[in-house]
């Protein structure tokens, strides 16, 4: 399935920025009493992308320990397909910090691709006993 190219043009960042680490649909199970896609529920699957990605570059388990900066740009609705995108920024003794931007397709809409929330998320990779172990730069 090919990429549908944003249209949007009010956004400033017409790409995402990494690898499409994860898609999924925002269904009704996911709303808030609004209506809307709860927060939380996107946050967790901006969590899961960033993992994702951790846990290849460090060949073993991560654990999150902080997410930093976290801005939500516009609401995710019903229907919609929710691209997470992430990228490694930072590498440290065993922890990674990295950019993980939520865009979605608007099925009901147009489908155009819009980037609706970003933050930062810190992992740390983590040994058998849970202590952290180094990671390659």
């Amino acid at each position: 399935m090919a990429e549908i190219e944003p249209t949007d043009a009010d956004n400033d960042d017409a790409q995402p920025i990494g690898e499409l680490q994860l898609r999924t649909l925002a269904m009704p199970r996911d709303t808030n009493p609004a209506g809307d896609i709860f927060g939380g529920w996107l946050l967790s699957q901006m969590d899961i992308a960033g993992a994702i990605i951790c846990k290849q570059h460090a060949r073993g388990r991560v654990v999150t320990i902080a997410i930093d900066a976290m801005e939500f740009h516009q609401p995710v609705y019903v229907g919609d397909v929710v691209c997470c995108y992430a990228h490694i920024e930072r590498i440290g003794r065993s922890s990674m910090a990295v950019r993980v931007q939520a865009w979605c397709i608007r099925q009901v809409y147009d489908g155009t691709r819009i980037k609706v929330t970003e933050g930062m998320f810190t992992y740390v990779a983590i040994d058998e006993h849970g202590k952290p172990r180094p990671v390659d730069a």
